[in-house]
């Protein structure tokens, strides 16, 4: 999966689009410390409750999603933010479209 260019200005909410009945990713960054991602999700799509050895902050950056960790429910719209802890079940649903950006940080060892 390409990355993007480094150095450059990135527009973070036009630079990934949205799919009607689906769930797009594009990766902007990836190291051994963790990656950065843009996600968009239609209306009712989401991804399925897991868990990760990351660290996992997300930021909303358009519409509105249902971030669940460890069982509780959290609803976010646009400009909000939640970390979901490593090694906890989270699971995400889109109430709306919505456009978010994952940033996974590695756990210390």
């Amino acid at each position: 999966m390409a990355t993007y260019e480094k150095a450059k200005v990135i527009a973070l909410e036009e630079s990934i689009d949205y799919t009607s009945g689906g769930v797009i990713s594009k990766q902007v960054t990836k190291n051994k410390a963790g990656n950065i991602t843009l996600f968009s999700f239609d209306k009712e799509q989401g991804l399925t409750e897991h868990t990760a050895n990351y660290d996992a902050f997300v930021q909303v950056l358009d519409g509105e999603a249902e971030v669940r960790i460890d069982g509780n429910p959290h609803l976010l719209k646009k400009g909000d933010c939640i970390i979901m802890p490593a090694n906890l079940p989270h699971a995400l649903k889109a109430t709306e479209p919505f456009k978010m950006l994952l940033t996974m940080i590695r756990g210390e060892e």
